[in-house]
C-alpha cells in the first residue's frame, strides 16, 4: 500500500486574506527536515512500513478549470491503488477531492477537524468558497455520514445547514473526545488546522481561540478504525506562521495520518 503526497498550491476561495497556496511547500520541508524525523507515535516509519510516494503540486491556475483538475488527480491516484493524502491549498480543494473519491469509491463517511463548519449555502456570493465546502460535498450527496470536532463558530445560518444536511457537530463548548464517534468507512479526513488552538498552531488565516489540542486530536484518530479512503490537511498560511509551529505540526499530521492509513487499512 503506498500514500500518495499531491500538494494543491491554491487559496483563490479564500476570504480574508490569502497565503495557503505557500503551505504545499512549507509542509514538506518540515516533513523532512532533519529538524525531526520520519516515525510516527506507533513507531511506524515513512521509509519503512510507511511508503510514501511525492506526487508533486498540481499545475493549478488558480481558475475554475482547477476543480476539475483535483478531481481527475485524486481519481487517478485511487484507481492506481494508492491512497491520496492531499496538501492544501484552503478548504475548498476539498469539495472536488471528495468528487474524485466519490467517482472510484462512492459515498465515505467525512471525518472533519476544522474551528468553523464550512457549511455556508455561499459565503460572500461565493458558492465554492472555503466557507462552503460541506454545503456542496452534502447536497451532492457524496457522504453517508459527516462528523465534525472542534467547531466554535457556528452561527444561524450554520446550525439551520447542520440540521438541514444531518449533519453530527461537536462543539467545543462541550467537547470531549469520547463523543467523538468511531465511524465505519470508508472514511475520509479533513483536517483544517485552525481546529487547533492558534497558541498552538499560530500559521492560519482565520485563528479562534478555544480550539483543539493536538493530543486530542491524536486520542481521537487512534480510536478510528475503519478503512481510510484518503485525507487532507489544509488552510496553513505560512505568512502567518510563527517559527514555523503550523507547518511543523502539518508535517507531524502527515506522518501520524500515514501510519493510520497503513494501520487499518492492513
Amino acid at each position: 500500500m503506498t500514500i500518495k503526497l499531491i500538494g494543491l498550491p491554491t487559496d483563490i476561495n479564500s476570504s480574508f486574506e490569502r497565503g495557503p497556496a505557500a503551505a504545499p511547500a512549507a509542509i514538506r520541508n518540515e516533513l523532512f527536515s532533519d529538524r525531526g524525523n520520519l516515525a510516527a507515535e506507533s513507531g511506524l516509519e515513512i521509509g519503512g512500513e510507511i511508503e510514501i510516494i511525492d506526487g508533486g503540486d498540481l499545475p493549478l491556475a488558480e481558475d475554475e478549470g482547477d476543480a476539475a483538475l483535483i478531481r481527475s488527480a485524486v481519481a487517478q491516484a485511487l484507481g492506481e491503488g494508492h491512497h491520496p493524502l492531499l496538501l492544501g491549498g484552503d478548504h475548498a480543494v476539498t469539495f472536488p477531492i471528495i468528487q474524485g473519491v466519490h467517482d472510484v469509491r462512492g459515498p465515505v463517511e467525512i471525518l472533519h477537524f476544522d474551528a468553523h463548519p464550512d457549511l455556508y449555502d455561499d459565503f460572500e456570493g461565493n458558492p465554492r468558497s472555503h466557507a462552503s465546502p460541506f454545503a456542496r460535498i452534502m447536497e451532492a450527496g457524496l457522504a453517508k455520514r459527516l462528523v465534525q470536532v472542534g467547531i466554535r463558530t457556528m452561527n444561524r445560518h450554520c446550525r439551520e445547514q447542520a440540521e438541514r444536511f444531518g449533519v453530527e457537530v461537536i462543539e467545543m463548548r462541550d467537547f470531549a473526545p469520547d463523543k467523538v464517534p468511531v465511524l465505519q468507512g470508508p472514511l475520509y479526513i479533513s483536517f483544517d488546522l485552525d481546529a487547533l488552538d492558534p497558541s498552538q498552531v499560530p500559521g492560519v488565516s482565520h485563528p479562534e481561540p478555544g480550539g483543539l489540542w493536538l493530543r486530542d486530536v491524536l486520542n481521537i484518530l487512534d480510536r478510528q478504525t475503519a478503512r481510510i479512503v484518503a485525507a487532507d490537511i489544509v488552510e496553513l498560511n505560512p505568512r502567518r506562521d510563527v517559527g514555523s509551529l503550523a507547518a511543523i505540526t502539518a508535517a507531524k499530521l502527515v506522518r501520524e495520518l500515514s501510519a493510520l492509513i497503513v494501520r487499518n487499512n492492513a
